[in-house]
Parts: structure tokens; sequence; C-alpha cells
């Protein structure tokens, strides 16, 4: 059981940002200092939003992860500075929190984690509940325009005009997609790392295999030409191009290098992985022999799903009428290579509002892991994707989330003495 703490009875917390992070920091400072007055404002007319669209509408809450120096190998940035942070606030406490206020979690094959009911609105309900419950109020359509600091108190000052104070200042605002949006953050002193997209699918204009959209492969290996990046799981052919668990992952882990690239790169896909060319082309030797009266177009000796499977036969010239037994080999060589080297060029990403990630943001040398208050500023917090902190898709980003904001709002009572310690001058303008 926590107790009031004086020192923060009858001061405010202003958290910006009404996203997973900003509520769950919200919440748990309410309850856990109890003379605190606790505010989120929000700059759009809805709250929660990513929480509700995420993992198709069920909510992706974290992954059955449960070994820190693993868990840490999925964000592609800010991997050091998880494995501090997970150390205060982990998977299992995730888990643990949502449990104890009645939502009951499952766990699926591939490691995700849902709520029982298979709707993101289970976990919408208990955050507002427990901002109900704690008296957190929450101000929506207040964009902030600027921040100032003077006297010890943080000044904010909204798009319509209206002006706030707090004591406390927790900014988990969200990804922005240009850095020019990072400006009234720059005031404080804070350096940021220039943010590109992450976790979007790869774009194909005009290529005949989004014909094929729906189909998917439940495993293929994706490399990008001219790069150190690949990946095995899962892909989606779509209408746009390529989707899918390994092609989001790629996404993720190239963020910068294919920014630079400017969308333009080749892709080599291998739809079946456990093969290569050379022990492929042992397998048609043992097709010509038991299988040499077959039509190819009839036997479809791979896992892949027909239409994918008659496509690539298509395209390497494979007629109907074609027998194993007189498989021409120039043709019988390009279906092998398109089995396990098919190449298509990228031109252009396709971002999502379910899947899409900042990759940068408050560079994380200036943040203290340990309270996620800011080295720069006393009495400033940063929680969630703000950060230079991103992971693949699974949950893992909003186990961030939720570790940030449960950290933020856990050290608030201490740091507030510690700051009257720090001799450095505050930044803001």
């Amino acid at each position: 059981m926590h107790q009031e703490n004086s020192n923060l009875s009858g001061r405010v917390l202003v958290v910006i940002g009404g996203g997973a992070a900003g509520i769950f920091c919200a919440v748990n400072a309410a309850r856990l200092h109890p003379g605190l007055q606790v505010l989120i404002v929000e700059k759009t007319n809805k709250i929660l939003s990513k929480v509700k669209i995420s993992g198709g509408g069920r909510c992706n809450v974290t992954h059955a992860c449960f070994e820190i120096s693993e868990m840490s190998k999925r964000y592609p940035r800010g991997q050091n500075f998880v494995k501090k942070t997970f150390h205060r606030f982990f998977t299992k406490d995730t888990i643990k929190w949502f449990e104890d206020r009645g939502v009951k979690l499952k766990t699926e094959r591939d490691g995700r984690i849902f709520p029982v009911t298979n709707s993101s609105q289970s976990i919408i309900d208990c955050l507002l509940q427990e901002a109900d419950r704690y008296g957190v109020q929450i101000i929506m359509q207040a964009e902030v325009k600027d921040l100032k600091y003077d006297a010890g108190t943080f000044k904010l000052i909204l798009g319509n005009g209206r002006q706030l104070t707090a004591d406390l200042l927790c900014i988990a605002s969200g990804g922005y997609p240009k850095l020019s949006m990072f400006d009234w953050l720059r005031d404080a002193g804070h350096t940021i790392a220039e943010p590109v997209p992450s976790l979007f699918t790869f774009n194909l204009p005009k290529h005949p295999i989004t014909e094929l959209m729906g189909v998917s492969t439940e495993k293929a290996r994706v490399r990008i030409e001219g790069s150190k990046l690949t990946e095995e799981g899962p892909v989606l052919i779509t209408h746009w191009g390529l989707s899918g668990p390994a092609i989001l992952r790629l996404s993720a882990w190239g963020a910068r290098e294919l920014a630079a690239k400017n969308y333009a790169f080749k892709v080599h896909i291998n739809w079946l992985p456990h093969f290569n060319e050379n022990n492929l082309k042992e397998e048609f030797r043992s097709f010509r022999n038991h299988l040499s009266t077959k039509k190819v177009t009839n036997h479809n000796f791979t896992d892949l799903p027909a239409r994918l499977f008659l496509y690539l036969l298509h395209q390497s010239g494979v007629s109907d009428h074609f027998r194993f037994a007189d498989l021409p080999s120039k043709v019988e060589n390009a279906l092998i290579r398109n089995l396990v080297d098919y190449v298509v060029e990228v031109k252009g990403k396709t971002t999502f509002k379910e899947e899409f990630v900042t990759a940068g943001g408050i560079m994380l040398s200036e943040v203290d892991a340990n309270t996620m208050m800011s080295k720069k500023q006393p009495n400033l917090y940063f929680a969630g994707e703000v950060l230079d902190v991103d992971g693949i898709t699974g949950g893992f980003n909003f186990q961030h989330a939720w570790t940030s904001g449960w950290i933020a709002a856990n050290s608030l009572g201490n740091c507030f003495q510690q700051a009257n310690s720090i001799i450095e001058k505050p930044k803001f303008k």
C-alpha cells in the first residue's frame, strides 16, 4: 500500500498525450501519489487510438518473452535503454497489472498476448476506469503549441489560447514524422534523433504479383539486395505490394538504411527457405524419376498456396501441358530460381495507423532510464514513442509504453526532491 507523498500533495502533473504511455503514466501517478492532481492533454478528439486499432482491433498488449536479454533484441533502437527499464517493469508486470484489474490475457502461438475478449475495448475500458477511479482529468482537442519553464513551474500554451501550469510534466506525445515538429522540445535543450518511418510495407507499383492480393505464406526468407538486412517469417501479398511480419521486421531494422535509399531497392525472396538452388535441383532430379508423367501444374510439390505456386510456374514459363519428364532445362532453372530467389523492385512504402511507428525522438543519453526524467530539465519526464526507442511488430512497442509510463509515474515523488538539488540551469526559453 502506497502512502500519500507529502512532497506531491497539492501539486499538479500534466501528461501530454492520451496514448498508451500517457494514460498509463497518468493513472499510475494518480494511484501511487494520492495528493497529486493529474491532467492529460490530448491534441485530438480521441484517446488511446492506437490501442483501439492495434492487432486488428484486438490490442497486442505485450509479448510472451520473459527474459530481458532476449526481449531487448526486439528493439532496433533503444536496446540498451530497455535492458535497464525492463528491470523496473517488465512483461510479467504488465500481465499482472491488467489481470489484477479484471482483464484476462491469453498468449497466442507466435507469442503475442491479447485480451481473452479479443477486443481492444477491454484494455481501453480498464484504463479509463482507472482514470475515473483516481480522478484523472482528460482534456481533449488541446494541442500544446509552446512550453515554458519559469520559477519552478511549467507553463503550457494550448492551441485554443488556453494556458495550463504544472509542477511536473510528462511528455508522452508519441512520435512525430518531421524533425521540425520537435522544435518545442528542443527549447528544453534536448537533442532529437531525426525521425524516419518504421514498420511499413513495401510498394511494388504495377507488379503482376499484386494480383495475388490476400495470399500469404507461412514462412519465407526476405533479403534486401546490397545489405545485411534479412528476415524470415510470414509474408502477405497485398494490392500495393508486400506486407506481413517478415516485411515489417525488415522495415524496422532497416528504417534508416531504407530511408537513405529513398525506399527504392531490390528484394530477394526465398519462398522455400529450407531449400537453396543446389538442393532444389537435386529435388527436381527426383521429381523427373518419380513423377515423370505428372503435369507440373497439377502437382504442387511445395507448401505454398495454390495461387502463388501457379503464378511462379507461369512466371517461369511452365506451360499447362508440361510434365516433369519433358520440362525444358531452361524453364526448370527459371522455376528453381523463382522459388528460392524471386527478385522484385520496391519503389516506395505504405504506412498505416495500425502498423506505423516512428524511429527517432528524444536522445536516450539525455534521459535517466531509472526514472524517465530529463537530465536537462528537472521534473520533466518522457514516456513512450517520443523517445528514440522502437520495437518490431508483436507487442514490443506497447511494452515500452507501459514500462516507461509506469517508471515515470513511480519516480515522481523521489525526483521532485532531487530536482531541487540540480545545479544545471533549466534550458527552456
